[in-house]
């Protein structure tokens, strides 16, 4: 697939967007990523991880609901399942967006839920270096509060990629995390964990301070690398085990800079860091994004974000480094 390639032709008969699976699951490791490219009327243009997308229709017939937050649109029937509509430029709050519903809706399927989102118009898919994406930060001043990374066109266009956590927890409220049993004698373990969410970090340390783990973090993967790579150099000319700073690392899979593939990766293939596992926590949970994390040689892998299914995979985990 060329970053030429429009969705209209990824759509069509035998070649639909989800039938690249095997294609897609070959960029594990590679540092790239696909975005699909989307309009919300206003003059800029705004991406989504393919993954993330399951198809894209025109806006369909809205049945309208009660009580519904503030974004919703309401309700659609798709196959059978009822599934909630958002305007994606009235849930970002986009002052300059058109007042109309959108041209065409993308339905996303990620942290075990299925949503349609409202856009202008659907352009392209574009195959992007994770490391040409950057947080909006070191890019620009004053980026919206519901862009994650920002990356360049080869024209010059800039992409704000969606925070699609963002606007899950603003939209519909936070999860709330319940009674998690901690680890007996867990203040000896120690959890290193990257996410480039905000959302992703804090509710990932709320597990961690109820497991009673001590923890640390970074917010994107080459600063994850950069920190892992210091603490074990580190463990070396000190002649400490490396596993006494770190029992476990969790990393996300989409992340700027180098994203969760890579840097599980350089983790495998670094002895210094033998037997310490590494867990894969993504809002791509299709079984494509599993087999990319077990292609590269992941421990584990939980889908976001259910705080009992990452505390009963990272404890049996953390209580055997305990024992080791």
């Amino acid at each position: 697939m060329n970053s030429t390639q429009t969705y209209a032709d990824t759509s069509s008969g035998s070649h639909s967007l989800m039938e690249h699976v095997d294609a897609r699951t070959k960029l594990a490791g590679s540092n790239r990523m696909e975005i699909l490219l989307f309009s919300l009327g206003t003059h800029e243009t705004f991406g989504i991880n393919v993954f993330k997308v399951r198809e894209v229709s025109k806006t369909p017939t809205i049945t309208r609901a009660p009580n519904m937050p503030s974004g919703v649109e309401g309700l659609i029937s798709l196959r059978g399942n009822v599934i909630p509509v958002l305007s994606l430029s009235k849930a970002m709050d986009l002052p300059d967006a058109p007042a109309t519903r959108g041209g065409s809706m993308m339905v996303t399927e990620y942290s075990k839920r299925t949503l349609g989102f409202l856009v202008h118009g659907v352009d392209r898919i574009i195959r992007v270096e994770w490391d040409k994406v950057r947080a909006p930060e070191s890019v620009t001043s004053g980026s919206h509060a519901y862009i994650t990374a920002i990356t360049e066109l080869p024209n010059g266009k800039l992409v704000s990629i969606v925070d699609v956590e963002q606007i899950m927890a603003n939209t519909f409220g936070e999860t709330v995390i319940g009674e998690i049993e901690p680890i007996h004698e867990a203040d000896s373990l120690n959890v290193f964990f990257v996410d480039d969410s905000v959302v992703a970090r804090k509710k990932i340390a709320e597990v961690m301070d109820k497991l009673g783990v001590r923890h640390k973090h970074a917010q994107n993967g080459l600063e994850a690398w950069t920190r892992l790579s210091g603490m074990a150099s580190h463990a070396q000319q000190t002649g400490q085990r490396l596993r006494d700073e770190v029992n476990l690392i969790l990393v996300d899979a989409e992340m700027p800079e180098m994203d969760g593939y890579v840097l599980t990766k350089n983790i495998k293939s670094d002895k210094r860091f033998a037997g310490i596992p590494v867990v894969m926590h993504s809002s791509l949970s299709s079984e494509a994004n599993r087999a990319m994390g077990k292609a590269v040689g992941v421990d584990a892998y939980v889908a976001k974000f259910d705080a009992d299914a990452l505390a009963d995979t990272l404890r049996p985990m953390l209580m055997k480094s305990a024992r080791d």
